[in-house]
């Protein structure tokens, strides 16, 4: 039993450290990519979007719905 224990262990020593090297040589072979820059979106977007979403409202709820204010999260 306790020949068996060890050999698990060992075998999971091996996995764990074998899998910390292999990351590292990945890591230097092939860099991690920069993301692009975000496009910046226009300050005043809300007066484009805003009839879109007045349509959506009023044909989802039946013309009983109503924005009161558009806030982006």
């Amino acid at each position: 039993m306790l020949v068996g224990m060890v050999t698990v262990f060992a075998i999971l020593l091996i996995v764990i450290y074998g899998s910390r090297l292999l990351i590292t040589i990945i890591n230097k072979i092939a860099p991690a990519e920069e993301k692009p820059a975000a496009a910046k979106a226009p300050a005043d977007d809300t007066a484009a979007v805003r009839p879109v979403l007045e349509a959506a409202v009023a044909q989802i709820t039946g013309g009983k719905g109503h924005i009161v204010g558009i806030k982006k999260v």
